[in-house]
């Protein structure tokens, strides 16, 4: 059984979902790979507050610690990804091919591409740190617009 609340960033309303202990997904209304699953409505969850602080904190320029469960849903492989993305530090990025040199010698950036699309906890697992070839700046599943928000947010240049 999962649950969800909506937040509503400065950048647009999002969705956030929860097992009942851990956070399952974070994504803007209208994104791509938006979930086509129904949850049950429950503002009252304790994790649900938890989640808006670290939003607030994180959309008032702080770099809030997370202090609770995430639990992604994907494969081996994205979830690996998904864990090197969570260790990009704030206000800094990766590319696409350095994350995948980071899981082996020949893996494919398009592949790590394609994982970090999918990535269901925007932000607090920050794919929007990851910049194409050269530090050019690459689609981003909220929109381009919201990703250039969030690096500027963050102080980073691209």
């Amino acid at each position: 059984m999962y649950y969800s609340t909506d937040y509503s960033s400065p950048i647009g309303k999002m969705l956030i979902a929860s097992d009942g202990e851990a956070i399952c997904g974070v994504w803007f209304y209208g994104q791509k790979h938006f979930p086509s699953t129904d949850f049950i409505v429950n503002d009252d969850l304790a994790i649900f507050k938890k989640v808006a602080n670290w939003l607030d904190e994180y959309f008032n320029g702080k770099n809030p610690k997370v202090n609770f469960k995430l639990k992604p849903h994907g494969s081996q492989f994205r979830r690996r990804v998904w864990k090197i993305l969570s260790e990009i530090p704030y206000g800094e990025t990766k590319t696409y091919g350095e994350i995948a040199s980071m899981i082996s010698p020949t893996m494919s950036a398009q592949a790590v591409g394609v994982a970090v699309g999918h990535n269901p906890i925007s932000i607090i697992v920050p794919c929007h740190r990851v910049l194409g070839k050269d530090g050019k700046l690459t689609g981003y599943a909220g929109g381009i617009d919201r990703k250039i928000s969030l690096l500027k947010l963050e102080h980073i240049d691209f």
